[in-house]
C-alpha cells in the first residue's frame, strides 16, 4: 500500500505542476511519431480511420475517429479557451478594449506575412497555391503547452497576449476556411445554426444561468455547423461568448469561472494529448527527397518559422511605435519576439487546412504537407522556448515601457 500511495502522490504532484500539461502534450506527440514509424503503424492507421457513426432515423453523423477528435473534442477545447478569454475580457487584463489592439494586430500580421511567403515560393502552380493558408494558423494548444513548460519565467500577461492572439488567429483561419475551402454550403444547416445563435443571445440577455440549457443548444449548434460545411470548432467559441459572466441575482456566482475550472483537467490532460496523438503520426518512411524539397513543404516551413515571427513581431512593434497600442507593464519587446516565435507552431489548423487543400487534389501523392507543418512547428517551438527562457521574467515595471524621459541614460 505504501508503494501505491507513493506513486499516487507522485502522479498528483505532477498533475498540479503548471508545466505538466505541456509535458504530456509533447509526450503524446512523440509517442504518435514512434508508433507511426514502428510495426504498430498498421494498427495506428486503423484506429484513427475507424468509422464512428451516430444515427437517429434518417439523420446520421458518419466520420472516422480522427475527425470526431478534430471536430468534436477540439470544439470543447475552443469552448474552454473562449471561457478563459471571456473572463479576461469581462474582469481581467482585457477588460480595457485598448489591450485587445496589440494581440489583434499581431494576429493579422501573423496571418498575412506567412501567407505571402508561401505564395511567393509557390507562385505559378495553381494546385500548390491552394495551400496558401496553411502557415497562417497558430496552434493555441501547443503554443500554450510550450509556454507552460517555462512556468513562472513567463509573465502572466504574455499568456493572455498569446491566448488572445491565437483565438483571433483561429477565428481568422475559420473564416478563411469558410470562404476559400468550403465546397458545399448547406443552407438549411446554416439556418439552424443562426437560430441557435439567436437562442443563445436571448438566454444571455435574460441572464439565464441554467448551464445544461446552454450545453444542449451548443450541441445543436455544433451539429448544425458540422453539417453546414463551416468548421464545427467555431461552435465552442460562440457558445462560450454567451455563457453569463455573473448571475444577475447572485454576483458571487460565475458560470464562466465555474465551467472553466471544471474543464481544466479534461482539456489539459485528455483532450489535447488525444488530439496530438491522433494527428502527429507521420510515417517518415513515406517521405521522399522530392517531397522534402517540394515548394509546398518549404512554403509551409518558412511561412511558419520566418513568416510568423516577422508578421507578429513587426506588426506589434509598429502599432506600439505609432502609439496606437501599449505593451503590458510586465512585458517588453523581447517577450513579444519570443511569443511571435511560438506563434509559428501551426499544428492544429495547419493540418486541417492542409487536408482541405490537398487531399483531393492528387498532388499530395508527391509530398506530405505534414512534413513542413511538423518541421516548422518544431523549430518554432524550440526557438520560442529558448528565447523566452533566456528573457526570463523582467523587473517591474519593464524598462521598455517607461516614458522616454524616464529611460535610463
Amino acid at each position: 500500500m505504501d508503494k501505491i500511495t507513493e506513486i499516487s502522490e507522485v502522479v498528483e504532484d505532477f498533475l498540479k505542476r503548471e508545466s505538466s500539461a505541456g509535458i504530456l502534450l509533447i509526450f503524446a506527440t512523440v509517442v504518435a511519431l514512434i508508433v507511426a514509424n514502428s510495426p504498430l503503424n498498421v494498427y495506428y492507421d486503423q484506429l484513427v480511420s475507424m468509422p464512428v457513426v451516430i444515427a437517429a432515423g434518417s439523420f446520421s453523423i458518419d466520420k472516422p475517429l480522427l475527425l470526431w477528435i478534430n471536430d468534436g473534442l477540439m470544439a470543447v477545447f475552443f469552448f474552454h479557451v473562449g471561457l478563459e478569454l471571456k473572463r479576461e475580457v469581462c474582469e481581467g487584463e482585457l477588460s480595457n478594449p485598448k489591450n485587445i489592439v496589440l494581440p489583434a494586430t499581431g494576429a493579422v500580421g501573423g496571418m498575412v506575412i506567412p501567407a505571402l511567403i508561401y505564395v511567393v515560393i509557390n507562385w505559378g502552380s495553381a494546385t500548390a497555391m491552394s495551400g496558401w493558408a496553411i502557415p497562417a494558423a497558430t496552434d493555441i494548444a501547443f503554443a500554450l503547452g510550450i509556454m507552460a513548460l517555462l512556468g513562472k519565467r513567463v509573465p502572466a500577461s504574455l499568456k493572455v497576449f498569446l491566448v488572445t492572439l491565437a483565438i483571433i488567429d483561429d477565428i481568422g483561419a475559420i473564416i478563411i476556411i469558410a470562404l476559400f475551402y468550403t465546397e458545399n454550403i448547406t443552407a438549411t444547416a446554416l439556418v439552424i445554426a443562426a437560430a441557435c445563435f439567436a437562442i443563445l443571445w436571448l438566454m444571455n440577455r435574460r441572464n439565464v444561468v441554467d448551464l445544461p440549457g446552454y450545453i444542449i443548444v451548443g450541441v445543436v449548434l455544433w451539429v448544425a455547423l458540422l453539417k453546414s460545411g463551416v468548421h464545427a470548432t467555431l461552435a465552442g467559441v460562440l457558445l462560450a461568448v454567451f455563457i453569463p459572466m455573473r448571475a444577475k441575482n447572485d454576483r458571487q456566482n460565475s458560470p464562466v469561472i465555474r465551467l472553466e475550472h471544471e474543464l481544466n483537467s479534461a482539456v489539459s490532460f485528455a483532450i489535447i494529448p488525444i488530439f496530438a496523438f491522433a494527428n502527429a503520426g507521420l510515417n517518415f518512411g513515406n517521405i521522399s527527397p522530392e517531397g522534402i524539397f517540394h515548394p509546398v513543404t518549404w512554403g509551409v516551413f518558412l511561412g511558419l518559422v520566418v513568416g510568423k515571427q516577422v508578421g507578429v513581431f513587426a506588426f506589434c512593434w509598429l502599432i506600439v511605435k505609432l502609439k496606437l497600442a501599449t505593451l503590458p507593464s510586465d512585458l517588453n519587446f523581447k517577450h513579444i519576439y519570443g511569443c511571435s516565435l511560438l506563434c509559428g507552431v501551426g499544428f492544429t489548423m495547419s493540418l486541417f487546412i492542409g487536408g482541405l487543400a490537398f487531399h483531393h487534389s492528387g498532388i499530395n501523392q508527391i509530398f506530405d504537407e505534414r512534413v513542413g507543418i511538423l518541421a516548422g512547428s518544431a523549430v518554432s517551438a524550440v526557438l520560442g522556448y529558448l528565447v523566452l527562457y533566456w528573457v526570463g521574467k523582467p523587473v517591474h515595471p519593464s524598462v521598455d515601457n517607461l516614458p522616454e524621459k524616464e529611460q535610463p541614460q
